[in-house]
């Protein structure tokens, strides 16, 4: 703020939301498209697929939530 009046431009640091060393977009932890999806009680393994999170998913062998691997 040039005057501290208040009248300066908005700010991007730390703490507002926006700039560097966010959580990602709306505060998730996206983990990319990448990657496995695994099941905690037998350990089948699928590939993730974009766009779904792990735990939207059941197993095909045992009907359990999936994991991010």
């Amino acid at each position: 703020m040039p005057l501290g009046d208040g009248t300066g431009p908005t700010g991007g640091g730390a703490g507002t939301g926006r700039g560097q060393g966010g959580q990602g977009r709306g505060g998730g932890f996206g983990l990319g498209p990448g990657g496995e999806c695994v099941c905690p009680k037998c350990g089948t393994v699928v590939a993730h697929k974009l766009g779904q999170a792990c735990f939207e998913l059941k197993c095909p062998k045992c009907g359990s939530q999936m994991v991010r691997k």
